[in-house]
């Protein structure tokens, strides 16, 4: 049952769910810069087109962990939405806690890291090195924000959590707006989208740590992205909107709450000039850190 689960939902259906968000992301890019933007299959082709081509490896490049980081960060997005998956719909009992998904949330970045290092490439090098300082800088600030649910529901088990929401949802009160403003501005950081993707700087440093990427490889680390893409607004929904709903008109509620989520993430992605790396450390350890830090206090007294 468990290779079933890992499998069918947190590879399969989430892999198709990340790749169907890509394209409404890409396709409302286009929109706003005035672009017809990709057919629907896009996404789904661009992966099939770099599982044809040829993985080419640095002559200067580690060859095991070059070709094992991005089966790396895939794994751990697979696991993340395996025990998100497993809770929402299947749980009996224990089968995950917020400490285990936010240390695995950090498998991907810690990926990306050892795949620019392990390159061999000055550009890649450099491209790790900044999402090392970008991790260090907003998983402070994230930490905090996820705290807030946990208080609220005094339990760490996402379990608990949802069952803590099943009277009113987290995302309705002080602490819970707070948070989620916090949250969303790290999910940006996680994803390196602008203006936070500074690890891939395209005008500085080309694909930062993926620029001797190609082939399979390069695909798996592109499925990963898109699947981030879906896990990590999914994590959101469950922390602070109870979860997926999937009856009646909670059905609507759950589209319009994923689809306002990612919505956001576009709009701010689309509006914004790409920050240094020190601006991203002093805004997430300043204001975002402290937003947080309120957020907790006021959970902890019952706002």
């Amino acid at each position: 049952m468990t290779i079933i689960y890992l499998v069918v939902f947190g590879f399969f259906a989430t892999a198709v769910l990340g790749l169907v968000t890509s394209w409404i992301d890409r396709k409302v890019t286009a929109r706003v810069q005035y672009r017809v933007g990709p057919p629907f299959l896009q996404p789904f082709i661009d992966i099939v087109k770099l599982l044809g081509k040829e993985t080419v490896i640095p002559a200067g490049a580690s060859r095991e962990v070059f070709l094992s980081a991005p089966l790396l960060g895939l794994a751990g997005v697979i696991a993340v939405s395996t025990i998100l998956w497993v809770n929402q719909f299947f749980a009996e009992g224990f089968a995950g806690d917020w400490i285990v998904i936010i240390y695995l949330l950090t498998v991907p970045s810690l990926s990306l890291i050892i795949a620019g290092f392990a390159s061999g490439n000055p550009l890649a090098s450099l491209g790790s090195s900044r999402e090392m300082k970008l991790v260090i800088a907003y998983e402070l600030p994230f930490i905090l924000a996820m705290l807030v649910p946990v208080i609220g529901a005094h339990s760490i088990r996402i379990g608990g959590i949802l069952e803590a929401q099943t009277t009113g949802i987290f995302a309705g009160s002080i602490s819970g707006i707070l948070a989620i403003i916090v949250a969303i501005l790290c999910v940006q950081a996680k994803l390196a989208f602008v203006p936070f993707d500074i690890p891939e700087a395209e005008t500085e440093i080309v694909e930062g740590p993926l620029v001797e990427y190609s082939g399979p490889a390069l695909a798996v680390f592109r499925l990963m992205k898109n699947m981030l893409l879906f896990v990590l607004p999914f994590f959101l929904i469950i922390l602070f909107f109870g979860g997926m709903r999937l009856n009646g008109i909670n059905l609507l509620w759950t589209v319009l709450e994923y689809v306002g989520i990612v919505a956001v993430i576009t709009v701010i992605r689309n509006t914004n000039p790409r920050v240094r790396i020190d601006q991203a450390v002093r805004f997430f350890w300043g204001p975002m850190t402290l937003i947080a830090a309120v957020a907790v206090i006021l959970a902890l007294n019952g706002l």
